[in-house]
């Protein structure tokens, strides 16, 4: 880092331009998108594409709404060349649908590039040659009208190729290395180009501005693009394209911008995949555009099976916190920020929004094939009882109540951190169901029943107490206050307070209810507890007798009160109950 005075500023401002563009809040309607992933990107991979994944790639590009996607550079490799001949030889380019070949412009590689044309209804010839200071200076060791000549010349050639043809292809022209090319000099190139294809509305040109190595900060691409479009030739039939590339890491910003300053169309590729850092990431734009309320005219519902094409037949791997696309980029483990989220939902399903405004979720995930559950709020020894009660709310119908919620979300917390690992749903529902639900030790109902005499109810529990069968009795002014009192009295409980709640867990004559009893000692310790039974009032005391169990000190409670019963009472009270 001690070399920075080896670095200087390699772009140049354009002259004066109209800046009014900047007041724009969003594009307001999509671009033109054209995909390179096919060339730009296939050049890029480490092991380029095979014909069978090429084709495979094409397909899902055609499927995701691409309208333009360039195929290949016919002339550079065997493989390039056939691709585009398998194509055309199996009808596979729809009528709505321009396949875009990239070309030198150098004679032998556009006469090689027709060829492979041949037979195409739909096609876009685009032509290059670079025209930077550096690259005059240091590659080509040429004037401005040398460069410009080359440009002019492959430009004629294209025209005449395709008439010979009797083809109507249209025709793309790159200054290569434009942010690195003088804006004035940028324009008179672009502009002896249009004088000899002089498009018009029904074979408009492309005029492609590719930032092919980024040099600058996005507002000043974007005042050079703005320049270009106040002043190219044509301008009606002009489709003006920017390419940015994403050595600054602002390939986004760059074309966001560029948009915003006049730009109709925008080359780039799937997840920003190319040389070096890569090419602008058309899913972050395009999916930016959506979350402004801008169609972008692009599938990406079903992100998932996207990112899986892409990996499988590229060998890259999508980063986890790729924007819209990576595995945790809806993903909440913080505590508050799953709180949030959760009373964001709700909020939601109560109908109090009817823009989607969720804490912490810039999108809905839902609308990128993603799932709340399993994609949104994660599970692990940083999150909170927001999260947990989501999670058990959502997957499970299990809404316990907040203090609940609460004390079970340590639990959650602490067996996270002790595996030192993230919870799925169905383990976080195991731990519930192995410690809050219908716990069984030291004591387990076996049976009860109760009667009301006068003003008072009368219950009897037969309860498993080390493996001991043993007949409880208790009064109190409610069927549940009976119960409850049985089981205090004989062990020598004290409550000082007590929480019940409960609610259905399934719709139908067969439904479960599930009860919830928070219990508080006189030492202020309050433990929690969960039952489950088609019968409510079996749920109440099995969520009761958890809580009960899950005591401090209730194992040894059980063993220093040992108490014992008649097995002749134990077995005519089975009889009794069993008629109740």
């Amino acid at each position: 880092m001690r070399n920075v005075e080896h670095y200087k500023k390699g772009y140049y401002m354009p002259p004066v331009v109209d800046m009014s563009w900047a007041y724009k809040d969003c594009p307001d309607k999509a671009p033109v998108w054209c995909s390179v992933d096919l060339r730009d990107g296939n050049q890029a991979l480490i092991i380029p594409m095979s014909l069978d994944e090429k084709i495979e790639f094409y397909k899902t590009l055609v499927a995701m709404g691409f309208k333009e996607i360039e195929v290949g550079f016919p002339a550079a490799s065997e493989t390039e060349y056939e691709f585009l001949r398998y194509l055309v030889e199996h009808d596979m380019i729809p009528d709505d649908v321009t396949v875009q070949v990239l070309t030198q412009a150098r004679e032998h590689i556009i006469r090689k590039t027709f060829e492979a044309l041949q037979g195409v209804k739909n096609a876009i010839v685009h032509v290059y040659n670079s025209t930077s200071f550096a690259q005059r200076q240091q590659v080509f060791r040429m004037s401005k009208e040398e460069i410009k000549q080359i440009a002019v010349d492959g430009a004629k050639l294209l025209q005449r190729l395709t008439d010979e043809a009797g083809a109507d292809y249209r025709f793309e022209y790159s200054p290569e290395s434009f942010t690195g090319t003088e804006p004035e000099y940028a324009l008179e190139v672009c502009n002896a180009v249009l004088d000899v294809w002089k498009p018009t509305a029904d074979r408009k040109a492309i005029i492609n501005l590719p930032s092919t190595v980024q040099m600058s900060m996005p507002h000043v691409f974007a005042a050079q693009i703005a320049y270009m479009s106040q002043n190219l030739k044509y301008r009606d039939n002009v489709v003006l394209s920017v390419h940015p590339h994403n050595d600054r890491g602002t390939g986004v910003a760059d074309a966001e911008m560029a948009l915003l300053a006049g730009a109709d169309r925008v080359e780039g590729t799937l997840f920003g995949n190319g040389e070096r850092t890569g090419n602008v990431d058309i899913v972050t734009v395009a999916m930016n555009m959506f979350a402004l309320g801008v169609d972008p005219q692009l599938d990406f519902s079903n992100m998932p099976k996207l990112v899986d094409t892409y990996e499988r037949v590229t060998r890259m791997h999508v980063h986890p916190r790729q924007p819209y696309a990576g595995q945790l980029v809806f993903a909440a483990f913080s505590g508050s920020h799953q709180d949030a989220i959760a009373k964001g939902m709700h909020f939601r399903e109560e109908g109090n929004e009817q823009y989607w405004t969720c804490p912490y979720l810039y999108i809905d995930p839902h609308d990128v094939g993603r799932t709340y559950d399993s994609d949104v709020i994660r599970i692990n020894s940083q999150s909170g009882k927001g999260g947990v009660g989501f999670i058990m709310e959502q997957n499970y119908g299990i809404d316990m109540p907040k203090k609940m919620r609460e004390d079970f979300s340590y639990f959650v917390k602490s067996v996270s951190d002790h595996k030192h690992q993230e919870l799925k749903p169905a383990e976080i529902y195991d731990v519930f169901e192995q410690n809050y639900l219908n716990v069984g030790w030291p004591l387990k109902v076996e049976n009860f029943f109760v009667q009301k005499f006068g003003g008072q109810w009368i219950g009897k529990i037969l309860v498993k107490a080390d493996e001991e069968e043993v007949i409880l009795e208790g009064r109190g002014n409610g069927q549940l206050n009976a119960i409850s009192n049985a089981i205090c009295e004989a062990y020598g409980i004290e409550i000082d307070n007590l929480v019940y709640s409960e609610h259905d867990l399934d719709r139908g004559s067969d439904s479960r209810g599930i009860a919830y009893f928070g219990l508080t000692d006189k030492q202020g310790r309050t433990t929690w507890g969960a039952g489950v039974d088609t019968d409510t009032m079996t749920a109440s005391i099995f969520a009761f007798i958890t809580a009960i169990n899950r005591m401090e000190g209730m194992a040894q409670r059980v063993r220093f009160r040992h108490l014992t019963s008649d097995p002749a009472a134990v077995s005519e009270f089975k009889a009794i109950a069993g008629q109740h």
